[in-house]
């Protein structure tokens, strides 16, 4: 793999304050923050003394240093040792992935052969301050190669005590199966699963192969199989977990199943009954190591938050364990003090902190670049000023379409630009252009040196995908019906629910739903016949029918009616649409091809099948009509990220119908976001705009200022009128009625229509199935997408703080909806007084009280 910026961290090797802190074996030295990685590898590049490990705040710290440090250096020589995501004392085990990347660095670390050891470990505190589990001299993987000659039998045992779960066929990590001499086997860290094929007692060959089809794609002569379990119930363990049965009764069922050498979720939260040692990470480094800790101040608050979060989870969680009243306080900890951190290594230490504290120490001359606000001709005049003053700049994009754009900007700007595969060692002043992906740059006045990535031109952060929440089925709605509400039964029509009675009849008593219709009638629906009742869903004070009467049978004819026409209607429709002549789009440009690479994931053979499916069906003259179909994450929103821009470079507008106001601020964000270094106009009409905003925004939509427009049904109103409708996206669309679906189409009756949808109905299935329209399936989710844990059940704080608690740990967000604005305020005070060291959460649900009644 080339790596273009493998040079640069030399730059700085000669840097006085560099010079200074790997001379000493404990020193400071102050870094702003933009330059920590390229300052860190410069001091591994000067080390030259294997492991060092980098200590960071959070794991959003530690995956952008992992990243950059992987960009200079080269990912071989990085290694990223999570935190599990996972609460102390909750029983669910951490993900496969996460186990298996920590046991790779525990692995490489404890590793006889030097060659094994990893060179550079980065980790967030938490990650840091976590004990580790027993068993440390058995944690080497499972190695196999072409040619090796192995028992099938020991191959199977050893993958199961590795924590591989036995399947039928292999599709998530950490599985095997087994089919004669065939072993399937997906690595707990690896991107695509293996085939192992026996001939004999001979590995005759060993190939990846793809989880959809389970065809082979890649040939290889060995792997290495992770660990994909961290605590694994050994003799010791099923030892010590039967001593625990007398002295801890209350886990009588855990410990009995550890003495019975079982795997089961959620057995790593015992093992702080189970591990007698209290090992950390940093007491297996050698006292040639080197240890950075980036911020001392932060990684002491971040473990002094941990610590407490875990101390108030066994004052209130553990208590169910127990019934015999016992203190609490006396729980074994999973983390231990941040003061417990180096005691038990004697490697030197280097703290690298973003301003200089008062004892002095080292500082290295570093300053971020100017956010982007008016525009980026600040930026331009800035690099022209340096460029001036003989400073060398390098400028990493992320991909040969931004290359090409910065290159013009430059230009224009009368700069000549060295297009290079690899930056040279000395480069002379100038400025250097190169393709690499990086967080974030930084400029270095002392060694007249600056570094520039996409974000610094562009503003644009990476995305970061979030699943969308799930509908419940229509007939759990009945559960949530209150006295007053207005209910429709199938047969006698429109009633108001007055609520359950009991009554006896015949000597036995039943429960029913009682329903009043006009004129003082009344119905009682046994509760085994709830089936026939279903929540009114119309306008808000609909007019009661009269039980027994004609009112309910004249409705159902009228709606026959109505469909009937519509149906009509829409049989004339599409046959105009097959037979008009739609706007055949131009091929794909150069500035397509850059939104393409800036794309932060890697797309799925699906995604890109469903892309090419739908630029050939633009480039056609006959209107599209095409059905995207794919689970939540599977990259719907980038196909459409990518057909939206392909119908604005023709001049064409474009109108994206959501269901929902709170996705219509979603997608204007995502789609801004992707559009940012391009000349696209995104506005959306919704409930959050003004009426004045509106206005405007419609105004300019009529006049074609504006390229693409989001809104929910505000989209079908009759004052929506566009200047020239290329492409209609509907995305959702299950959430919409037939008429809203079609209603668009009749702006233009040879637009080009895209669908997403994650559970097309049936009407959409039946037109897709028979040729009507044309689909497009999204089976294969990213590779590292994570799951999407969903749990119902009735309302419980405790599992509800249980949650919240999970993702704050991890430094994630978390949205609470409320479905009542009358006493949102005072959910906001609960919320608040589970976590009282957390004041933005009350802050963070009154706003959505505010935006509520906007709504």
């Amino acid at each position: 793999m080339t790596l273009p910026l493998r040079r640069l961290p030399r730059l700085l090797t000669e840097a006085d304050a560099i010079v200074d802190v790997v001379a000493r074996r404990s020193a400071t030295i102050a870094v702003a923050e933009s330059g920590w990685a390229l300052a860190a590898a410069a001091i591994a590049e000067h080390l030259e003394r294997p492991p060092m490990l980098i200590a960071v705040p959070t794991g959003a710290h530690a995956q952008r240093m992992v990243d950059d440090l992987s960009t200079y250096l080269g990912e071989d020589r990085v290694e990223l040792f999570p935190a599990w995501e996972t609460l102390p004392f909750e029983r669910v085990s951490p993900g496969v992935e996460t186990m298996g990347q920590r046991m790779r660095v525990l692995s490489r670390l404890t590793a006889t052969d030097p060659s094994r050891r990893p060179e550079i470990i980065v980790a967030p505190i938490r990650a840091l301050v976590q004990r580790l589990g027993p068993d440390l001299d058995r944690v080497e993987p499972i190695i196999v190669g072409v040619g090796d000659v192995i028992d099938l039998d020991e191959l199977i045992a050893e993958l199961a005590w590795a924590g591989y779960r036995r399947e039928y066929q292999v599709e998530h990590r950490g599985e095997f199966a087994v089919r004669g001499s065939i072993v399937d086997v997906y690595p707990a860290v690896a991107d695509a699963p293996v085939r192992i094929d026996l001939w004999g007692d001979e590995v005759e060959r060993i190939v990846e192969f793809d989880v959809a089809d389970q065809r082979a794609t890649l040939v290889r002569s060995g792997i290495e199989i992770f660990a994909a379990r961290e605590l694994r119930p050994s003799e010791d363990i099923a030892k010590r977990a039967s001593r625990l049965v007398a002295t801890e009764p209350w886990g009588r069922e855990q410990w009995e199943r550890f003495g019975e050498h079982q795997f089961f979720d959620g057995m790593e939260s015992w093992l702080p009954w189970l591990a007698d040692d209290e090992r950390l990470l940093v007491d297996l480094l050698d006292d040639d190591a080197s240890i950075i800790l980036v911020e001392p101040n932060r990684l002491r608050d971040r473990a002094g938050d941990i610590l407490a979060e875990e101390a108030d989870l066994a004052a209130t969680l553990a208590r169910t364990w127990r019934d015999d009243g016992d203190d609490q306080s006396n729980l074994p900890r999973l983390h231990l003090p941040f003061e417990r951190l180096m005691v038990h290594t004697s490697a030197p230490s280097i703290i690298m902190s973003a301003t200089r504290d008062a004892s002095g120490g080292a500082a290295l001359d570093v300053v971020g670049w100017d956010p982007l606000v008016g525009g980026i001709e600040p930026l331009l005049d800035r690099i022209v000023g340096l460029v001036e003053a003989d400073h060398r700049i390098v400028i990493a994009a992320d991909g040969e379409g931004s290359a090409e754009r910065f290159e013009r900007l430059l230009e224009d700007r009368g700069l000549k630009i060295n297009r290079v595969d690899e930056i040279p060692l000395l480069p002379e002043p100038g400025i250097y252009l190169t393709i690499a992906r990086l967080e974030r740059g930084a400029h270095f006045p002392s060694q007249r040196f600056g570094l520039l990535c996409e974000q610094d031109f562009t503003g644009r952060r990476r995305a970061h995908r979030r699943a969308r929440k799930r509908t419940s089925e229509a007939r759990h709605a009945v559960d949530d019906l209150q006295r007053g509400d207005h209910v429709v039964h199938s047969q006698h029509g429109v009633a108001r629910f007055a609520g359950m009675v009991t009554r006896s009849i015949g000597g036995t008593e039943r429960d029913y739903l009682l329903l009043e219709y006009r004129g003082d009638d009344k119905l009682y629906v046994p509760t085994d016949q709830i089936d026939v009742v279903r929540p009114y869903t119309g306008g808000e004070s609909p007019s009661l029918h009269r039980l027994g009467g004609a009112d309910w049978s004249k409705s159902k004819a009228k709606v026959r009616s109505a469909v009937a026409e519509i149906a009509q209607e829409l049989v004339v429709l599409y046959q105009t649409r097959v037979a008009a002549q739609g706007h055949a789009f131009s091929p794909d440009t150069p500035w397509q091809r850059q939104l393409a690479e800036s794309f932060p994931f890697r797309e799925t053979p699906d995604q890109l099948s469903a892309i090419a499916d739908v630029t050939a069906d633009m480039e056609s003259p006959a209107p599209m009509d095409r059905l995207v179909c794919g689970d939540v994450g599977f990259g719907k929103t980038e196909v459409a990220v990518r057909a939206a821009f392909k119908a604005m470079q023709d001049n064409k507008q474009v109108a994206l119908l959501v269901p929902t106001t709170l996705l219509a601020q979603q997608h204007l964000q995502t789609f801004r976001e992707r559009y940012a270094e391009f000349p696209v106009k995104v506005e959306v009409v919704s409930r959050f705009l003004t009426n004045p905003q509106v206005k405007s925004v419609l105004e300019r939509v009529e006049s074609g200022d504006v390229d693409l427009l989001i809104g929910t049904h505000r989209l079908l109103s009759a004052d929506v009128r566009f200047e020239d409708l290329g492409l209609l996206i509907i995305d959702e669309e299950q959430r919409f009625g037939v008429k809203h679906k079609e209603a668009v189409k009749l702006f233009r009756e040879n637009v080009d229509v895209l669908t997403l949808t994650a559970t097309p109905i049936p009407r959409t299935m039946e037109m897709s199935l028979t040729g009507i329209r044309d689909l497009s399936l999204l089976n294969t989710p990213p590779a590292d997408r994570q799951p999407i844990l969903t749990h119902v059940g009735e309302y419980d704080e405790r599992a509800v703080a249980e949650a919240i608690r999970r993702e704050l740990l991890r430094e994630g967000q978390v949205f609470f909806v409320h479905n009542r604005v009358m006493d949102i305020e005072h959910v906001s005070e609960v919320c608040a007084s589970w976590f009282p060291r957390r004041a933005s959460l009350s802050r963070t649900v009154r706003w959505t009280r505010a935006a509520s009644n906007r709504s």
